[in-house]
């Protein structure tokens, strides 16, 4: 038949591993991999060997000396490589490309399919065949994996390289940028001390950078408002200083869509064209990508020129929503344009 990938649990006892082996070697099985994992309900060894027989003839080798719960499936020489090897190497892309988390944790445990879930609680799923990897407290990755259930041992193994795709928030650090002119700002994380300097901002804004911010002529921020976005559970704000003031506000959400980010800007009208949005934006999008999003959005008015020629020039796509007056932008965090 060729490659397969014999799964069987067992026993602890010892010779059950030489039986299993000796069963397989007697159908002309040469076994060129072994894994042994820890389950729920006993140890599952993993074989990936070249055997004439059949599946069904192996399962019932297998099961005539102890198997239980047997399952084989077809393989490839592909997956022959070394398992330590393998799984460093997926953990090197990991950490220059986290937005790939669930296409990386695919390739690590062989699953069908990966994809972003959210929700107020992420917990487990009851069926063997699904895997739920935390990432946050509210964001996880599913796997699916049809043919083969889950182990105890991968869902470790999974909940390990996901750490390696966070820190769990960017850095606090603050950061000077220099502007088009030559001005020099300083951005910062943003927290409840600049609840004064951020009404502030909202006040010497005029009504329409208000309304293009937040499609409508917003006099003051709510205090809920404001908190929300202080809230490190629900999103990632900076602000920009210059001469003891707020000049510039840039808030990164996160939404209910799978792997997506939103963003938004503030920024003052005197400090409007000179790159100050620009800058901002892409240390938004660099916090999304080492957060693991996929993808950062933006919803504008569209009449709001300046926000689309900001959107293209970082490389994202532009496109109506179902209100004629609204557009999106959607930026695959992995693709910005570089400065």
């Amino acid at each position: 038949m060729g490659f397969l990938r014999i799964r069987t649990t067992v026993d602890e006892r010892p010779g059950r591993l030489a039986s299993l082996a000796a069963a397989l070697a007697a159908r002309g099985g040469n076994i060129l991999g072994l894994s042994v994992q820890s389950d729920a309900d006993g140890t599952v060894d993993e074989f990936v060997a070249d055997i004439p027989a059949s599946p069904e003839t192996v399962r019932e080798a297998l099961e005539a000396v102890g198997g239980r719960r047997v399952q084989v499936v077809p393989a490839t020489a592909h997956e022959l490589t070394d398992e330590p090897t393998r799984a460093l190497l997926l953990a090197s892309r990991l950490r220059s490309m986290p937005w790939r988390l669930p296409e990386l944790l695919a390739e690590l445990l062989r699953a069908d399919d990966a994809r972003w879930i959210y929700g107020e609680a992420v917990s487990d799923l009851p069926d063997p065949t699904q895997l739920v990897v935390p990432v946050a407290p509210r964001r996880a990755v599913r796997l699916r994996r049809a043919e083969l259930p889950f182990t105890l041992t991968e869902a470790a193994r999974a909940a390990s390289f996901a750490r390696l795709a966070q820190p769990a928030e960017p850095s606090t650090a603050e950061r000077a940028i220099k502007l088009s002119d030559g001005v020099e700002v300083t951005v910062r994380p943003l927290t409840s001390i600049y609840r004064e300097a951020v009404r502030d901002l909202h006040d010497r804004c005029s009504p329409e950078s208000r309304r293009f911010r937040y499609f409508t002529s917003m006099p003051a921020l709510p205090a809920r408002t404001f908190d929300r976005l202080c809230d490190r559970s629900r999103g990632y704000s900076l602000v920009a200083g210059h001469d003891g003031q707020v000049v510039a506000m840039a808030n990164l959400m996160f939404t209910p869509d799978p792997g997506i980010a939103e963003m938004a800007f503030l920024v003052e009208d005197r400090w409007q064209g000179r790159g100050l949005g620009t800058e901002m934006a892409r240390m938004l999008v660099r916090s999304a990508r080492d957060l693991g999003y996929a993808e950062v959005k933006a919803t504008m008015l569209s009449d709001n020129a300046r926000m689309r020629r900001l959107l293209i020039s970082l490389g994202a796509t532009l496109g109506y929503t179902e209100d004629p007056g609204v557009m999106e932008g959607r930026l695959p965090v992995g693709t910005m344009v570089s400065a």
